[in-house]
């Protein structure tokens, strides 16, 4: 399986995440720790840096990182808006907007702001109204070699009709893409059976 070619800054809205293999963004109460140890390819983190003016998140996210609240390690210094139904409430921050509007209309706001590049969507649940309004661009995924078994899931719809993807990149845009990995930890040695 090859990579994606670079991100681009084409203004485009940009659903974006690291997500382990069993589709969870965030582990419960949107911890983050489990992104500890995995890589990605050089120069990835730049990329995004360099190709996001804009980006659009949730109250639950912010209100769980708000101690660590730069996307990318602090390397990206544009501005946030967070969307909430309470901005009376939320914990202010430098380059912070609080948005009490609809998705759209945060959609609107976000890429006036990111000046031409991309807006990334940080949100599960705001991307998954924004793939239902016709919002959303590109879905960017990077998929982590841990399985997380609970947490915050990339997509959650029940009841729903399934949403169909086009693959970007070379190839049919409607095949499966295979991942193949190992565990890295072995199951407890047992005593002799008897």
């Amino acid at each position: 399986m090859s990579d994606t070619a670079p991100q681009t800054a084409g203004g485009k809205v940009l659903w974006h995440f690291t997500m382990s293999l069993d589709g969870f963004v965030a582990g419960p109460n949107h911890a983050m720790d489990w992104m500890t140890g995995i890589s990605s390819r050089p120069g990835l983190v730049e990329e995004y840096v360099e190709t996001t003016g804009a980006v659009l998140g949730g109250r639950d996210g912010w209100d769980a990182a708000v101690d660590d609240s730069r996307p990318y390690g602090g390397a990206w210094d544009g501005p946030i808006f967070v969307l909430t139904h309470h901005p009376a409430d939320a914990t202010p921050a430098d380059r912070v907007t609080f948005l009490n509007c609809g998705p759209a209309e945060a959609v609107r706001i976000g890429l006036e702001a990111a000046g031409g590049k991309n807006l990334e969507v940080l949100s599960p649940t705001i991307g998954r109204q924004l793939l239902e309004l016709g919002l959303i661009d590109e879905i960017d995924l990077h998929i982590a070699p841990v399985l997380l078994g609970q947490g915050v899931r990339l997509y959650e719809n029940p009841g729903s009709e399934p949403i169909r993807l086009h693959h970007v990149g070379e190839g049919d845009p409607t095949s499966v893409v295979n991942v193949r990995y190992r565990p890295t930890t072995t199951a407890k040695e047992k005593g002799p059976c008897i």
